[in-house]
Formats: structure tokens, sequence, C-alpha cells
């Protein structure tokens, strides 16, 4: 082993720093050029309490009741219906009394899809201050 010499490896080592300042760099960009949007939500609040000379023709008033089981089954005032059949029959029940409103009783096991279309339904048929959602207590 005469013509061979040992020589120790040198350490090889990176420096990181400018790495670090490139990304910071980036995240300060995308901070800066992010929008943030607001999203709507469903209000679930429940209609004030009428007043004593209101209540009277509040009674007279009936309302459209479309309660959702925990299955996603509808019933429009009792009687079974499917999503897409949902609009038309409001519709059914505002030509016979047009000052009616929607309640929408939904299980708490709901999809929150199946509510959604089903306002979206009552929305496109004119409801559009006139729908309350409820969650059902079973």
């Amino acid at each position: 082993m005469r013509g061979r010499s040992t020589r120790q490896a040198e350490s090889a080592e990176i420096d990181l720093t400018p790495m670090l300042d490139v990304v910071f760099i980036l995240l300060i960009f995308f901070i800066v050029t992010s929008t943030f949007a607001r999203e709507e939500a469903i209000g679930l609040e429940p209609p004030p309490p009428p007043a004593p000379d209101q209540a009277d023709q509040q009674n007279q008033v009936p309302a459209i009741l479309i309660y959702v089981d925990e299955s996603n089954l509808i019933t429009v005032n009792g009687r079974l219906a499917d999503i897409s059949s949902v609009r038309a029959n409001i519709e059914r029940v505002i030509a016979e009394t047009p000052n009616s409103s929607v309640i929408i009783q939904a299980h708490p096991k709901t999809k929150s899809g199946v509510v959604v279309r089903i306002r979206d339904e009552a929305y496109n048929a004119g409801f559009r201050d006139r729908v309350n959602i409820v969650i059902s207590q079973s």
C-alpha cells in the first residue's frame, strides 16, 4: 500500500440560512396576496313571537310543514314527497293560501345538503322571507 495515502473525508455542511430566507419571503407573499371570503351560514334563529294583535291573524294562516327524518325521507304537510316534488307541493299550497309560510323541520341526523336543497326549492317558489328552519328534538 505504498502509493495509497489515506485522507480523512471532509465534512459536507450545507448552510440553510438562504433557504429559510426564501421560505419566509414566500410565506409573507402568500399571506399578503391571499383573499379571505366570508361564507354565509344558514340562520337557525326562531321567528320572533307575534304581537298580540297579530296572533289572531297568524292563527288563520296555515304554514307549510316540511319534515325531514333521519333517513332523509321528506314529508310535506304529512304527505311523502321526493326532493324534486317539494317545489310543486309548495306552489300548490301557495295557490290555496298565498300568505302561508314554510317551516322546515329537520331531524338532528338529517344530512344538511337535503335541508339546503329544500330551502333552495322554497326560495325558488317565492318564499324568500318566510322560510324557517327548525331542528326537531328527536
